[in-house]
């Protein structure tokens, strides 16, 4: 068995370079930019009301006289006509001003009389009511920087300065095989022997959380040949997630399958509880992680090593890491690292009841995985352990 340090690194250590991808903005939501943008234009484009008002020229205004209305200019259009002194148009949000205006007058402070209005805003200042042409973005300025997640506000930023394709680092193609003859569907009649399948869901909302949605999720019967048929029609996956049969039980053929399906083994179980029987491989490019049946088992696995991988191919941090103390004593065996299911309460962190891997009311209830260093045994009430976040 190899370490938990040691399983990261192998791991980590065989990910591959991260692609690049050209991609429309309606598909990058919660991808990274793999390029430095830079705005093509000024945005706005032009001087432009913030209000619908009266647009007129501050200077030519002494503050009593009443200003000649001589059109409107909605927004859409454009008006080539030069606005003459204690001339007005009246104007509507989005519409740029007319050569000759520099100032809105909100239309609720105006009384307007047939072609004329008299203003009555005292704290009204040149340059009121009026965004600025490239007050938010300059052409050839630095829009975004490489390395930013693009989430709905960037999105709406780079379409709203004209962009509509972004490189960014592409989402790796995930496929699941759930194995294990005892399943059957949530909703179906349960017969004796038969257990509900739950694991296919965890690794869904798992992947969705970060924002990957898996290409396939397969259901295989605990026969070596059909998961050898399975394991080979999935092998064009950047990641490839099996479930079940990872043990030394006679029908546990998971391994085994893949090393039929020419899987070179990196390591085969991991100094951990739980997911001590985790498998990790490799097919050319494509990653292979076989877990163990256990629910509780497959999505601590999946936390803590399966998130990591697909940081790198996205280049995106997911899960966020820190230490708090312990909100009461624990003590666990020496020699495995143990992940155990715990809850934030402000400045502390508890360790919730039923650890058991395949316990999930526990998890259920959970906002963190707790680890718990390899030799050490006892922790005491106080002392800081590590955390991973996983809601």
């Amino acid at each position: 068995m190899v370490d938990v340090k040691k399983a990261k690194k192998l791991i980590i250590d065989n990910c591959n370079t991260a692609k690049v991808t050209l991609l429309t903005l309606s598909d990058v939501h919660g991808c990274i930019l793999a390029e430095t943008v830079i705005a093509a234009f000024d945005t706005p484009l032009f001087h432009q009301s913030a209000m619908d008002g009266y647009a007129f020229s501050f200077d030519s205004w002494n503050g009593e006289n009443e200003l000649h209305v001589a059109g409107e200019i909605q927004a859409g259009t454009y008006s080539f006509d030069l606005l003459k002194p204690l001339e007005a148009v009246g104007i509507f949000t989005g519409a740029p001003l007319p050569a000759g205006a520099d100032t809105v007058v909100m239309k609720e402070k105006v009384i307007v009389n047939d072609n004329t209005i008299a203003i009555n805003d005292g704290q009204l200042t040149k340059g009121s009511n009026v965004r600025l042409k490239g007050s938010q973005t300059k052409k050839g300025e630095i829009a975004l920087n490489k390395g930013q997640l693009l989430t709905a506000p960037a999105i709406s930023f780079l379409a709203g300065i004209g962009i509509d394709k972004v490189r960014v680092f592409e989402k790796p193609l995930v496929r699941i095989i759930i194995t294990g003859k005892e399943l059957i569907k949530p909703g179906s009649t349960i017969t004796p022997g038969k257990t509900f399948e739950s694991n296919s869901f965890g690794l869904v909302a798992a992947l969705n959380q970060l924002s990957i949605s898996p290409v396939s999720v397969e259901f295989v019967d605990d026969v070596e040949e059909e998961i050898v048929q399975a394991i080979t029609n999935s092998l064009d996956a950047d990641i490839l997630i099996l479930t079940g049969g990872v043990s030394v039980g006679d029908y546990d053929f998971a391994a085994n399958a893949l090393g039929k399906c020419s899987v070179e083994k990196i390591f085969h179980k991991v100094k951990q509880k739980p997911g001590k029987t985790f498998y990790f491989g490799r097919y050319h490019q494509t990653l292979v992680f076989a877990l163990p049946g256990n629910p509780g088992a497959v999505l601590t696995c999946f936390y803590e090593y399966i998130a990591p991988a697909i940081s790198c191919f996205t280049r995106r941090e997911y899960l966020y890491k820190c230490k708090m103390p312990m909100a009461e004593d624990y003590k666990k065996k020496s020699g495995l690292t143990y992940f155990l299911k715990g809850k934030m309460n402000f400045d502390e962190v508890s360790v919730l009841p039923d650890q058991e891997s395949y316990l999930m009311s526990s998890f259920a209830i959970s906002d963190c995985l707790i680890k718990l260093d390899e030799e050490r045994e006892y922790y005491r009430k106080g002392d800081m352990v590590e955390l991973i976040k996983i809601t």
